[in-house]
């Protein structure tokens, strides 16, 4: 390694840098966020005893794990626009990632669900609980254990799937390191920065979710 690429992956340091925390981690954590909630409610769908709901559900799920990523992402941003609907890079990138994450989590969210004993919905019934207070507060809960470790792989696996935002023009880690490798060529050089970027987030993250299931089966075990 010369001079000259030392120099270069010390300057881009800062900028890439920069581009993990404002845009790379932003755009994961609130497409994850946001995925979650839209995962919970088709879940539920999913378990609804009106075959029409269910039917929706199980579509929606269907057509995010029956087509790519990427070409979801295109047509957010490249094929609405002739629908009428336009969207900014990062918008677009967010939208595109949610619907993802919606159709992914909500399989574990449901497989989580069907974990806990029915034996649990009917003591919550025999107190007086409804539906929502007995999901709220029984059930959810103890899903949640089962949930922890599939959705902890989607979240680091959203991680990496942020770079797919560069082909949309997201000025997010990859782009940078892209944008800084072209005048000179060093693509190893700064792609191999970026990789130890990713991996050092997706390090974080795998020692958060190890935190948080030893937390949890602490909390079971008491």
């Amino acid at each position: 390694m010369n001079d000259q690429t030392v120099t270069l992956i010390v300057d881009s340091l800062g900028p890439l840098l920069r581009a993990t925390v404002t845009s790379t981690i932003p755009l994961t954590l609130v497409s994850f966020v946001l995925g979650l909630i839209l995962a919970l409610v088709v879940a539920l769908m999913r378990l609804s005893s009106v075959s029409a709901v269910a039917a929706v559900a199980r579509f929606y799920i269907s057509v995010v794990r029956g087509t790519p990523l990427l070409l979801q992402l295109f047509i957010i941003y490249y094929g609405l626009p002739s629908l009428g609907l336009s969207f900014d890079p990062f918008p677009a990138a967010v939208l595109a990632f949610t619907l993802n994450v919606g159709g992914y989590a909500a399989e574990v969210i449901r497989s989580a669900i069907l974990s806990v004993p029915k034996g649990q919905w009917e003591a919550a019934s025999t107190v007086g609980m409804g539906y929502a207070t007995t999901l709220r507060r029984v059930v959810l809960p103890q899903a949640a254990r089962t949930a922890v470790p599939p959705l902890s792989n989607t979240l680091i696996s959203l991680v990496k799937d942020t770079s797919l935002a560069s082909t949309i023009q997201v000025t997010e880690l990859l782009r940078v390191a892209q944008e800084a490798a072209a005048p000179t060529y060093q693509f190893f050089a700064l792609y191999g920065v970026a990789a130890v970027y990713y991996w050092v987030v997706c390090l974080v993250l795998s020692f958060g979710q190890a935190r948080l299931e030893r937390r949890e089966n602490r909390y079971v075990a008491a």
